[in-house]
């Protein structure tokens, strides 16, 4: 019981942290602040990208594999029942929140899709790990060769910070499935690995982390090397936008090196807030940290509608300053952390949390 419930709160850890990367990345893409600032800001910001929101995917992987092993265990058809109809609700609240948010602009939402991952984990419920496993891999695989015979710009605006096509039918699907910020394929296989992960209960085995840790370090250096060797010995045979459209390790578009790089950071994140949590358990700071991971859903929607809708609003949201955009990540997230303490000391659950529990 002592194991679970650290492991627990070393994933709430990792969702905040979670949660600051993304609106770092969120708050750097609104404002059309790519590529300016200091170089060594510009490179940190950089480094989040796709990253913050694997993790964010890898979680709910885990979360979901938690939350239902309990349906998962039994010959009970009517707990596996209550399992999958409670996935099903969660997952139409998601869809529902990311249909409202992006019809109010803002085109990189991840919940619609976190929703269509929760509905895969239900439907998912009562297979084998290693079918889970290996469906992890076909959506890796399928994302390839999808890239290798679609065309990724389709529906895009120049700069793809804008999908033109998106409330079309077609335009929605291929989004959805293929070219959107955090499509199925291949995003998918963050949350199966995930939900394996979470189903195999090897983070909560103290003596296996650190060889989980170097595994995870070595699958991204070994994606990021292969990235960049192999960008160096396709250089005289292919252009730079060719050579970054395969081995490229940023999320757009999604390659299986990217794929790679991603899910090793994302499990090294998750062993080290595990060690957070436990070694710094008493400290003020990993409270607040674990009371925001809790408030996570909330934050992500309050993190658009409480800064980036009004700032859109006001005209002065594209100012392309990359200095502007972090100070505003880190002043939410400050503020999070504050708000997260002093809700949670008040209430059980957050406020968009209680209501999707509500409904759900």
């Amino acid at each position: 019981m002592t194991q679970a419930k650290k492991r627990i709160t070393g994933l709430d850890v990792a969702r905040a942290w979670a949660i600051l990367g993304m609106i770092i990345v969120n708050y750097k893409l609104a404002m059309g602040a790519q590529d300016s600032g200091p170089a060594w800001l510009n490179a940190a910001a950089s480094l989040l990208e796709g990253r913050a929101s694997a993790l964010f995917v890898v979680l709910a992987g885990i979360g979901t594999a938690l939350m239902t092993a309990r349906a998962r265990g039994s010959a009970d058809p009517s707990l596996v029942g209550q399992g999958r109809s409670s996935l099903y609700k969660r997952a139409l609240f998601l869809m529902g929140v990311g249909l409202l948010l992006l019809s109010i602009g803002w085109s990189a939402d991840i919940l619609h899709y976190y929703g269509v991952f929760l509905l895969v984990g239900a439907a998912l419920l009562s297979v084998r790990d290693r079918l889970v496993l290996a469906l992890a891999a076909i959506a890796a695989l399928l994302s390839l060769l999808l890239q290798l015979t679609l065309d990724y710009s389709a529906g895009w605006a120049p700069g793809y910070h804008e999908y033109t096509e998106l409330w079309s039918i077609d335009g929605f699907v291929r989004n959805l499935l293929f070219n959107g910020f955090h499509p199925l394929f291949p995003w998918l296989a963050f949350y199966l690995m995930g939900l394996w992960m979470g189903r195999k209960g090897w983070l909560a085995v103290a003596r296996l982390r650190r060889p989980l840790l170097w595994l995870s370090i070595g699958l991204t250096l070994t994606a990021e090397l292969l990235s960049w060797g192999l960008s160096k010995a396709t250089s005289s045979m292919l252009d730079a936008e060719a050579t970054a459209y395969l081995f490229t390790t940023k999320p757009m578009p999604p390659t299986l090196l990217y794929v790679g790089s991603s899910l090793g950071t994302a499990i090294a994140a998750i062993l080290i807030c595990l060690a957070w949590a436990e070694r710094f358990h008493a400290a003020r700071l990993t409270t607040m940290l674990i009371r925001t991971g809790q408030l996570s859903l909330t934050h992500y929607i309050g993190h658009i509608v409480l800064v980036l809708v009004p700032l859109q609003l006001t005209g002065v949201l594209e100012n392309g300053n990359l200095v502007i955009a972090v100070l505003c990540s880190l002043l939410y997230f400050i503020l999070a952390l504050l708000f997260s303490f002093w809700w949670r000391q008040r209430h059980e659950r957050g406020p968009i949390e209680w209501l999707m529990r509500k409904l759900g």
